[in-house]
C-alpha cells in the first residue's frame, strides 16, 4: 500500500460529544462487518471502566478499508485529565475530525484538543453532531467554532475546514443543517477528499516514532506508531534510539508486525511508509522514542506534553485489615505496577519518597489517578492513597500554584449557591451569559479549589450542573482555603460494628458503615456536621441484664450509610486522612491510626502555631 492510499485521522472532541459513537458508525459504514455481525455499542471503549463511566480513557486506533484506501482512525479521550492521550497521538495522524455538540457548542476540552491539533499543522474536518437533540443551534455553533479557530491562530487552510452536520447515534450526516440526510459513507468520502495523505518516504532506511504502547500476552511490549520512512517486516533487525542525545542505540529483532483493523488486531506481512502499525521484540521501550533501520538515523521530534499539576501518595496498606482481600500488598509489587503505568502513560510520574513503601504519583487530575487506583484494585492490589495535592513552584522567588479556567453551566435557580461555592474556592468570575433558563459562568480558580468541586456542584444543582476545566497557568499562591466544612466520626475500637452502637452514633452525623462491618481504631465511620473530629465506639454492644432484653435490638432502624465511590473518597478526605482501596472495599481512615499518637501530634502542631 502506497502512502497516497492511506489516511490517518484522529477523532477529537470535548467529553460526551459523541466521538466513540461516531467511530462505531464509521466502522459500520466501511462495509468491513458481516450484515448479521453483532457489534457492541461504543465498541472502541474496550476497558470495563470506560463502559462503566461512559467515557474514553485510553486513545485507541483502528482502521477501515474503503474505496481501495486504508483509513486509520484514532479514538481519543475527551476528559481534561486524559489530555496526554490526545497530545501524543497528534504525531501519528495527518488530520483531525473535530466533533462538536450542536446544542452545547465548543467546550473547555474542545479548545484544548483543537489547539494541539492546529499547532501540529493538522488539517481539520468539523462535524456538528447531535443534530437530533431539541433546541439545537447549528448556525450559532458554526460561528463559535470559527471564532475558536481565529483565537487559536489557525492558518487560512485550517480556517477553511469543511463543516458537516449530522447525528452519529442516528447514523446520518449532511452538508448543511437543513440538507438531505446521507449515510456515513458520505463522511468517509469527505475524509478521503480533505485529509491529506501522510508525508512518508517509501524508499530509504526504516523510521518510526513510538506514539503508543500496547501489551500482547504472547510477545510482550508492542510499540505503536506511524512509519515515516521505509518498511518493516517480521525478522528485521532494527534499532531503538536512546531516550537522550548521545545514548547508545539498542539492536532489536522484530518478532511481529501488527495491523489494527476494525475491532481486531492482526499480524501483517510488513508495515509500509505512512501506515500505523505495532511492532514487538522490545524488552523496554518508552513513548517518544524513535525506532530506525540503522543506529545512526536521526531521532524524530516528539510533541511537548503539558506537565502534571497534582501529586498523590501511594502507600503500602498497613491497617489491621491489610492482606485479607488483596493478592498484591508489598511495596515491590506496587512499585512495579506504577512503573508499568508510567511507561504506558506519558502524563503519569512516579517518584520514591524518604519513607519506605510510600511513592509520589503525579498526574493531570484526580480522576486520572482514581482510574489507575481502580484498575489496581481490580488486579488484586491493596493500596493506601492520599488526598490530591497541587504541585507548587517558586517563580521569581514567589510561591506559585496551578490555576485553571473553570466553565460551569447551571440552571438559574441554583446560580447563587454555585457562585458562593466558586468564591469560597478562591475562584474569580470572569464572564457570565444567560440562555434558555441557564447561566454559563467562566471563572479562574486554583486547581486545589477544584478538587471535590464536581460533587459539590451535583449537590448544589440537584445534578443539573455541568462543568469542565482546563489548565491555565502558574500564578501566585491564593492563600489558605477550606473546601470541607465538616469533621468526621472516628472509631476508637477494633472489631465488628453493632446496630446498637450505630443507632446512638447516627444521631451525631451521617454513617459511612453498616452493622456487621469490620472497623478498626482510626477508621472513619461517619461525618460530623461540625468541623472537629469526634471519637466514637461503633463496636459497643448492649449489656444484657436478663433474657427479655436480648431481642430488644430488633426494633433499631439504621439510616442507610453513605457509600463512597473511589473518586469521591479521594476528593473527600482531609490531608491527615487516607483512602484504603482493596479489591472488595473502600475504607476511609486517619494517617495515624492510634488515637493517643494523633492527640500528641495535634498538641504539637497547636504549640508550634502558638509559637509562630
Amino acid at each position: 500500500m502506497t502512502p497516497d492510499k492511506i489516511r490517518n485521522l484522529a477523532i477529537i472532541a470535548h467529553v460526551d460529544h459523541g466521538k466513540t459513537t461516531l467511530v462505531d458508525q464509521l466502522l459500520r459504514a466501511s462495509g468491513n462487518f458481516r450484515e448479521n455481525q453483532q457489534i457492541a455499542e461504543r465498541a472502541m471503549d474496550s476497558m470495563d471502566l470506560e463502559r462503566e463511566k461512559g467515557i474514553t480513557i485510553k486513545a485507541k486506533n483502528t482502521s477501515v478499508h474503503y474505496n481501495d484506501h486504508i483509513i486509520n482512525i484514532v479514538d481519543t479521550p475527551g476528559h481534561a485529565d486524559f489530555g496526554g492521550e490526545v497530545e501524543r497521538v497528534m504525531k501519528m495522524v495527518d488530520g483531525v475530525m473535530l466533533v462538536v455538540d450542536a446544542y452545547e457548542g465548543p467546550q473547555a476540552q474542545t479548545r484544548f484538543v483543537l489547539k494541539k491539533a492546529l499547532q501540529q499543522g493538522l488539517k481539520p474536518i468539523v462535524l456538528i453532531n447531535k443534530m437530533d437533540r431539541p433546541n439545537v443551534e447549528p448556525g450559532k455553533v458554526h460561528d463559535k467554532v470559527l471564532e475558536l479557530f481565529l483565537e487559536l491562530d489557525a492558518t487560512e487552510e485550517q480556517f477553511n475546514a469543511p463543516f458537516v452536520y449530522g447525528s452519529a447515534r442516528a447514523g446520518w450526516v449532511s452538508d448543511s443543517p437543513e440538507g438531505e440526510h446521507k449515510d456515513m459513507s458520505f463522511l468517509l468520502d469527505k475524509i478521503q477528499e480533505h485529509i491529506p495523505a501522510p508525508k512518508a518516504e517509501l524508499e530509504g532506511t526504516f523510521e518510526m516514532l513510538v506514539s503508543n504502547i500496547d501489551w500482547d500476552n504472547f510477545v510482550g511490549r508492542v510499540a505503536i506508531g506511524k512509519v515515516t520512512r521505509g518498511k518493516v517486516k517480521m525478522g528485521d533487525r532494527v534499532f531503538l534510539l536512546g531516550k537522550n542525545p548521545g545514548d547508545p542505540a539498542k539492536a532489536i529483532k522484530v518478532t511481529k508486525v501488527f495491523q489494527y483493523t476494525t475491532l481486531a488486531v492482526s499480524d501483517t506481512v510488513e508495515g509500509t511508509a505512512g501506515d500505523i502499525v505495532g511492532i514487538s521484540g522490545f524488552e523496554d521501550v518508552d513513548i517518544g522514542q524513535t525506532v530506525g533501520g540503522s543506529p545512526d538515523v536521526e531521532a524524530l521530534p516528539f510533541v511537548a506534553i503539558d506537565p502534571p499539576t497534582i501529586v498523590m501518595q501511594f502507600a503500602v496498606n498497613d491497617g489491621p485489615l491489610a492482606g485479607r482481600e488483596g493478592d498484591h500488598v508489598t511495596s515491590r509489587k506496587i512499585r512495579e505496577r506504577l512503573d508499568r503505568e508510567q511507561k504506558m502513560n506519558v502524563t503519569i510520574g512516579v517518584a520514591d519518597t524518604d519513607l519506605a513503601g510510600i511513592f509520589n504519583v503525579s498526574a493531570r487530575g484526580a480522576m486520572q489517578i482514581a482510574v489507575l487506583v481502580e484498575q489496581m484494585r481490580r488486579e488484586g492490589f491493596e493500596v493506601l492513597v492520599s488526598r490530591p495535592m497541587v504541585i507548587t513552584k517558586r517563580i521569581n522567588d514567589e510561591l506559585c500554584e496551578p490555576f485553571e479556567t473553570l466553565y460551569v453551566d447551571v440552571p438559574d435557580d441554583y446560580l447563587g449557591g454555585v457562585m458562593k461555592s466558586i468564591s469560597e474556592r478562591k475562584g474569580q468570575i470572569e464572564d457570565m451569559s444567560a440562555h434558555n433558563g441557564r447561566t454559563s459562568i467562566t471563572a479562574c480558580a486554583p486547581t486545589r479549589g477544584l478538587i471535590g468541586f464536581e460533587f459539590e456542584l451535583m449537590n448544589l444543582s440537584s445534578g443539573h450542573g455541568i462543568h469542565s476545566h482546563l489548565f491555565r497557568e502558574y500564578a501566585p499562591h491564593a492563600g489558605p482555603m477550606q473546601t470541607r466544612s465538616t469533621g468526621t466520626l472516628v472509631s476508637t475500637e477494633s472489631g465488628e460494628a453493632t446496630s446498637y452502637a450505630l443507632d446512638t452514633i447516627q444521631v451525631r452525623g451521617k454513617l459511612f458503615i453498616g452493622a456487621g462491618e469490620p472497623v478498626y481504631d482510626g477508621m472513619l465511620v461517619g461525618e460530623n456536621p461540625r468541623t472537629d473530629d469526634l471519637p466514637v465506639n461503633p463496636t459497643r454492644s448492649k449489656q444484657l441484664t436478663n433474657f427479655r432484653a436480648a431481642g430488644s435490638d430488633k426494633g433499631i432502624q439504621l439510616t442507610p450509610p453513605v457509600r463512597f465511590s473511589l473518586e469521591r473518597a479521594i476528593e473527600y478526605i482531609a490531608p491527615d486522612e487516607l483512602v484504603e482501596a482493596t479489591p472488595k472495599s473502600i475504607r476511609l481512615r486517619k494517617r495515624t491510626l492510634d488515637s493517643n499518637q494523633r492527640n500528641k501530634e495535634r498538641k504539637r502542631l497547636e504549640a508550634e502555631l502558638e509559637a509562630v
